[in-house]
């Protein structure tokens, strides 16, 4: 089925890019609840950037200005995604919009599914050494939201790893957590990638905590990412992915 009139209403209602993934591909992802894809085949991931101007604020440590804007996409996703699960169920489908932004399990950070690892089987980017997805046009900047279908929409390609050598956010990490590995397509597991506790306590504990801002965000690995820096957008919205 054609996924184009889903992903220009994304992109008419705000978002930046829209892909569908395969959920045959993501079967051993962790959800929550653990049944939470069944009956469900296909994903509409839906992804919205954060103005870099909000990372300039930054510099070993985020912002109250830079959790406003975060906090600002992040609704704006959630009623992008409403509208895209309404339009799903108008053409006969079922649809389950998942939060954009909800930690369920504070102790490992996980909400009901990856919204990340739904977006590179989307073909939206592909997973960075800071386990962020990094998109060609907006870096890692993009916030994003995921509606569950069962439609039998056309499903978007993966896309290759493009870090190659880089190791800014690796260099730049205030919690020395990134261990700076390659790897072609994702890690195996959180730890292959990253000293997960030292990422948690630093975004827990120093950020959410002792800074005030409520909620585990940083955003230093962003903002040096070399992806995230704005440049002109491709014609035709998307440009080669998110077709």
């Amino acid at each position: 089925m054609d996924s184009k009139p889903l992903k220009e209403l994304a992109l008419e209602c705000g978002a930046h890019v829209c892909g569908i993934a395969d959920l045959d591909l993501l079967q051993e992802l962790p959800t929550i609840p653990e049944n939470l894809l069944d009956g469900y085949t296909r994903a509409v991931s839906i992804g919205m950037a954060v103005p870099y101007g909000a990372f300039l604020t930054i510099d070993r440590a985020p912002t109250r200005l830079y959790m406003h804007h975060y906090r600002t996409v992040n609704d704006i996703l959630d009623r992008i995604a409403l509208k895209i699960a309404a339009a799903v169920e108008s053409m006969g489908g079922k649809a389950l919009a998942i939060p954009a932004s909800e930690i369920l399990d504070h102790k490992q950070l996980l909400g009901n599914i990856s919204h990340k690892a739904v977006a590179r089987v989307a073909g939206l980017g592909w997973q960075g050494k800071n386990l962020l997805l990094i998109n060609p046009q907006y870096g890692s900047r993009l916030r994003l939201v995921t509606v569950l279908t069962d439609l039998n929409l056309d499903p978007d390609a993966p896309v290759k790893n493009r870090c190659g050598k880089c190791s800014k956010c690796a260099d730049a990490c205030p919690a020395g957590a990134i261990k700076n590995v390659t790897f072609a397509d994702h890690p195996r597991s959180r730890d292959e990638a990253l000293y997960f506790e030292r990422c948690v306590n630093k975004l827990t504990r120093d950020f959410a905590e002792e800074l005030g801002l409520g909620k585990p965000v940083c955003g230093v690995c962003i903002k040096v990412c070399p992806w995230s820096r704005p440049r002109r957008k491709s014609s035709g919205g998307n440009g080669e992915f998110g077709k």
